[in-house]
């Protein structure tokens, strides 16, 4: 009787330490989850990177391009433009 008693304490006491211990099935899961979620960022970052590596080349390369950043984002405009303003 006393030894089926240890034996179940023992093996209670076992079960908690594989779910909960810090190398436990729950940890592992966790630690899974938090993979997945680091490797979609990095897969995300990565995609951004591509696109600023593009956006590098043709600012460097494509004189099209320049001006129309200059022209968008800027506001410029060439000596020859007309440019019309609207007032309210």
């Amino acid at each position: 009787m006393k030894v089926g008693r240890v034996l179940l304490l023992f093996l209670i006491l076992m079960g908690s330490v594989i779910l909960f211990g810090s190398r436990g099935v729950l940890d592992n899961r966790r630690l899974d989850q938090k993979l997945s979620d680091l490797r979609k960022s990095n897969e995300e970052l990565s995609v951004k990177n591509d696109a600023l590596k593009k956006e590098i080349l043709l600012l460097r390369n494509d004189m099209r391009y320049i001006e129309k950043v200059a022209r968008d984002e800027l506001g410029m405009v060439k000596s020859n433009d007309r440019v019309y303003r609207r007032v309210e």
